[in-house]
């Protein structure tokens, strides 16, 4: 068993890495008066920068979700790390050898499991990068000479080259103290059909890819001969310290430059990055393995500072073929999330900026990147290319099928140039009634979010009755604490914006009626009440996510049906709800409680007893405070 970090090694190590650093590495922080510096919340989304570091008392506060700490916290939090681990972190950094209590300094057996699967993965970077001059590497020196890159171009990102035998690493790490266990579990090798370890990459390049402080935390792999059966890219699996949607490839170098200049470059492969950073564009990244995704958003937006109030620029890059347009209309989806401009750069040729790069030097890359087109005209172009312009049928197919994204743009005077932008593609004269349809559809959207009474005068009549449904999806309309899940559900659906980001709190336990349960699966499973609040059309993702055509009818009716207030729906409604249905779990959790506490009657020892009645206590209290303070005990 570990032993303790002395307590001194621990306050030398708060001493020595100012918490402003440490922070400065995950949010970009700017001058917030009286010697604190504030930032975007890492622990919460946020519009406003609410985010407090003091240096001279070495903590950190959010005055949004009122996390707080000093730099061990902060490491704790952000990282998922143990409070060791996170020590043993900061102790590397600043160079502090760690002693720890019952017997003296033995890291090898002490450090955390986080730590060595860390320093294995560094070991294991190093032993791949001088494997890459060895004579069998030669297909995949070759094969980077070939794009454009040389030994040094090599060196600077750390690519390395696995070799093609069963277990040249697993015997190298074996070598320097890893037992098989870590290996295994840092995804650095798999378990062969003996039941012995057998390297995960074999007879490949491999990029090191490292977390926003610079630790190697796993690899990304290139096919380079035909007899390799496996996929063209092999990324290190999902592990206790690699998981793919909250890494960025490169991230480690361009965060300085993403915050100096408040642009980040989204590019698609390892290859790229490298093409873009050589070129002079160090703020490029890319994702490993998976889509551009709403984690990944996060560490750009803390970067970027990305508030309501600065606007930094987001520019993604995608391959000019089919499944590059694709990426970037997915990325188009995701614009709602950044406060901050989005654009994307596609090469006239299609090329990516490795090719780029190949072909037209390092000024040709950095031109891609310095002339992007807006994320929204890039849309409407890729929209109207579908269709034949040229005829009627096809001028008004366009048109509806373009004119909801335009009706998507946040600012009214964008909006209306891009309607009059849209009228132009189209070849249709009569601007106004682009203009007005564009209008018409944002209006419409408007007033879905906001329980329209247009809304409800189109409102259908309400359906006949049909065959019973099974017993488990049988609803009943007079039940009172039913009529609180169906709203509450209605304005998730409706209004995700009014009860996020509680709603996404609540449990499936809940909605204890089933179709309603059934129905909060699928919100949650759709990205939950906080996502939805950021899409479009939230009630399709909802519907995707149902498990069958019954939950599927009760979404589409929960979203048609308006809300029973007599006012419009908003905050206080929504407020109003949430606590109902709080106090509705409570009062049933009350009564289990006291029916377990009579069944334990004179059985329960003291201990025992004190434990239920704590609870039963402390449920009393809460519902007590929910029925005085309403929403704020939430």
């Amino acid at each position: 068993m570990a032993g303790r970090i002395r307590d001194e090694d621990v306050q030398a190590v708060r001493s020595a890495l100012p918490i402003d650093a440490v922070v400065g590495d995950y949010v970009q922080l700017t001058n917030g008066g009286g010697g604190e510096y504030k930032g975007v919340c890492p622990f919460h989304d946020e519009k406003s920068a609410s985010f407090y570091v003091n240096p001279a008392k070495g903590v950190f506060h959010c005055f949004g979700c009122q996390e707080n700490g000093d730099t061990i916290a902060f490491l704790m939090k952000i990282e998922h790390f143990t409070f060791a681990e996170a020590v043993e972190r900061m102790a590397a950094q600043a160079g502090i050898t760690l002693r720890y209590e019952e017997g003296g300094y033995s890291p090898r057996h002490q450090q955390g499991e986080r730590t060595r699967l860390v320093e294995a993965h560094k070991v294991a970077a190093a032993y791949y990068q001088e494997q890459l001059a060895s004579p069998e590497a030669e297909i995949g020196r070759r094969f980077l000479a070939e794009r454009g890159f040389d030994e040094e171009a090599a060196r600077t990102f750390g690519v390395g080259y696995a070799p093609a035998g069963w277990e040249h690493l697993v015997r190298f790490l074996r070598g320097k103290g890893f037992t098989d266990k870590e290996i295994l579990l840092g995804g650095l090798a798999s378990q062969g059909q003996r039941g012995g370890l057998i390297d995960r990459f074999r007879g490949r390049l491999v990029w090191p890819i490292r977390d926003i402080a610079g630790e190697v935390v796993g690899f990304g792999a290139r096919r380079l001969r035909e007899d390799d059966n496996g996929p063209k890219y092999l990324n290190t699996p999902e592990t206790p310290i690699y998981k793919k949607s909250h890494v960025l490839y490169g991230i480690d170098l361009a965060k300085k430059e993403i915050a100096k200049s408040g642009r980040a470059v989204v590019v698609e492969g390892y290859t790229d990055v490298m093409a873009c950073h050589l070129a002079g564009v160090t703020s490029a990244v890319a994702t490993c393995g998976t889509a551009f995704a709403e984690d990944h958003i996060k560490i750009i937006r803390r970067l970027l500072m990305d508030t309501s109030q600065y606007r930094g620029e987001t520019v993604f890059t995608f391959d000019g073929d089919a499944a590059g347009q694709k990426a970037a209309l997915r990325a188009f989806e995701d614009d709602q999330k950044f406060a901050a401009k989005t654009s994307i750069a596609v090469s006239p040729g299609g090329m990516d900026p490795c090719e780029l790069r190949l072909a037209q030097g390092d000024e040709a890359v950095k031109q891609l990147i310095d002339n992007p087109v807006p994320l929204f005209e890039f849309a409407l172009n890729s929209v109207v290319a579908r269709h034949r312009v040229d005829t009627p049928e096809g001028r008004s197919a366009a048109l509806e099928e373009a004119a909801p994204i335009v009706a998507k743009i946040k600012d009214r005077s964008i909006q209306h140039e891009y309607a009059v932008r849209l009228a132009g593609m189209l070849g249709i004269l009569d601007e106004p009634f682009v203009v007005r349809r564009v209008s018409q559809l944002a209006r419409w959207d408007r007033e879905r979010q906001q329980n329209p009474r247009g809304a409800q005068q189109r409102r259908p009549e309400p359906a006949q009755p049909q065959r019973p449904a099974q017993p488990s999806f049988r609803l009943n309309p007079r039940d009172p604490a039913q009529f609180v899940e169906r709203e509450l559900l209605k304005l998730a659906l409706q209004h995700p914006d009014l009860v996020s980001p509680a709603f996404d709190h609540y449990g499936e336990d809940e909605f204890p009626t089933p179709p309603y349960t059934a129905v909060r699966q699928a919100i949650a499973k759709a990205g939950g009440a906080a996502y939805g609040a950021m899409l479009p059309d939230f009630t399709s993702a909802v519907r995707e996510a149902a498990p069958d055509d019954r939950v599927r009818s009760l979404v589409t009716e929960l979203t048609v049906e308006p809300v029973r207030s007599r006012r419009k729906a908003d905050a206080v409604y929504a407020g109003e709800f949430l606590v109902k249905l709080r106090l509705l779990a409570v009062d049933r959790r009350i009564d289990e409680v006291r029916g377990y506490l009579q069944r334990l009657g004179h059985r329960a020892d003291a201990e025992q007893q004190h434990a239920v009645q704590t609870e039963l206590w402390q449920l009393q209290q809460y519902g007590q405070q929910l029925r005085s303070r309403g929403a704020a005990a939430l």
